[in-house]
């Protein structure tokens, strides 16, 4: 039978009685140590709440440095204004990445001459443990949690159900693809949220290995599906490696020979006075209950902002442009026309976007004014096409549109397009199929 030990005196035994460790253990110790703590507080992702305020500066000092040391060390040139931003995997990213590689091997190297003596990092192992166990812990909550309530994969808007499959990038059909199911989201998240397991050090071992599960399953997606958060994926899968290293021979001795076997509990530190321990295990209860209560909080309170349960802007709809009267002139359709309006969708709440005739598509920025009935559309580019128009709806389907384009007068009659006869959101659930409904 495979078990943890759970003796008190062997938890408690001297960290100073263990035996010495090898040369080449300490050196892959240290530069371990000094690669995961460098990776999780220059790369926190939210995991440690408030920790970027305490990294701004050095994270400013990084945007200095990084392009510099691409530009003179490795000789790599790339678009210097680019940060860190929706992608983990830019340019600057992977310099990082380099940079932090260099400085442990560099950290480690010194370490090793002047703490040259050390018997063991027992202690101290002990404590990088816990660091990369509540990195990974809060990380994979913190994504778990947005996906109960989906929020990392929503579902499917508008805009994007009317998109053809063949103009989706891999990533656009990944997050289409998980969206499109309630159900699927709240189990991927599920899983994820159980990596609180490895908050605990009873539960450390089973908790490292769902997370492998499912930090493996985030990687291999965002490798096939061209995700740009590569680089954070991997760490996460090697620090769930990292926990079970001690474990994984007994394991597998379990596994294979069918033998009795025993993992060996994580030794914790041995504190001399009793409030010692008392307050450590107070300060680790509180910090977990107000992390995973701001997470938990902040996941839920985001539905009603981004979530299905944010509220439909007024004009919200996919509409088919019927008439688009231009200086009274009717604009009859035609394929190639780069200019007259094709189709008109309203999603979100401030945007809007059109697709003309030649099947081009433009997001632009709107506000409404339920009011007075009136709708202005623009971009950010002050050079772009300005819009302001009063709108009526002439019935439930019909919206019209008139005022100006510019300097021109516009009049554009638009039909409201029923969703309902979209297949993919409406298809439903269904135990007996008697042919598949492949489509």
């Amino acid at each position: 039978m495979l078990n943890l030990g759970s003796s008190k005196s062997k938890n408690m035994h001297l960290i100073s009685n263990l035996p010495s460790w090898s040369l080449a253990k300490k050196i892959s110790f240290r530069f371990s140590f000094a690669f995961f703590a460098l990776f999780i507080f220059l790369n926190n992702n939210g995991a440690f709440l408030y920790v970027q305020h305490l990294f701004h500066f050095p994270t400013l000092w990084l945007h200095q440095i990084i392009p510099w040391f691409s530009v003179n060390v490795l000789r790599y040139n790339y678009d210097f204004s680019i940060f860190t931003n929706g992608s983990g995997d830019t340019s600057y990213n992977y310099v990082l990445l380099l940079f932090i590689f260099l400085l442990a091997v560099f950290g480690s190297l010194i370490w090793s001459i002047l703490d040259r003596k050390r018997k063991n990092y027992s202690k101290l192992y002990y404590w990088l443990i816990v660091l990369i166990r509540f990195y990974l812990a809060f990380t994979l909550m913190h994504y778990g949690s947005i996906k109960v309530v989906q929020l990392q994969f929503p579902q499917p808007n508008l805009s994007r159900l009317l998109t053809p499959l063949g103009e989706m990038s891999p990533m656009g059909l990944a997050w289409t693809f998980l969206g499109f199911s309630k159900g699927y989201n709240m189990f991927m998240g599920f899983i994820e949220v159980l990596s609180v397991l490895l908050l605990f050090k009873r539960t450390m071992v089973i908790g490292a290995f769902l997370s492998l599960a499912a930090s493996v399953n985030v990687m291999a997606m965002n490798y096939f599906f061209d995700v740009p958060v590569k680089i954070l994926s991997t760490a996460l899968v090697v620090m769930c490696l990292f926990i079970l290293a001690p474990y994984i021979v007994t394991i597998l001795r379990f596994f294979l020979t069918y033998q009795p076997q025993q993992l060996l509990p994580l030794q914790i530190p041995v504190f001399k006075k009793r409030w010692q321990l008392v307050a450590f295990r107070s300060f680790k209860y509180l910090f977990i209950v107000w992390t995973v209560g701001l997470m938990v909080t902040n996941a839920f309170s985001q539905q009603y902002t981004y979530g299905t349960l944010a509220p439909k802007p007024p004009l919200y709809g996919i509409y088919n442009v019927e008439k688009y009267i231009l200086n009274g002139k009717d604009i009859l359709p035609q394929h190639a026309d780069q200019n007259r309006w094709k189709q008109v969708v309203v999603d979100w709440k401030e945007y809007i976007s059109i697709k003309t005739m030649d099947d081009n598509k433009a997001y632009f920025n709107s506000t409404v004014d339920i009011k007075k009935k009136q709708i202005e559309i623009n971009s950010k580019n002050t050079e772009s096409t300005q819009y302001k128009f009063h709108y009526v709806f002439k019935n439930d389907s019909t919206l019209i549109f008139k005022g100006l384009k510019d300097q021109d007068s516009l009049s554009v009659t638009l039909k409201k397009y029923n969703p309902k006869n979209i297949i993919l959101p409406n298809r439903g659930f269904h135990w007996i199929n008697e042919f598949p409904y492949n489509r």
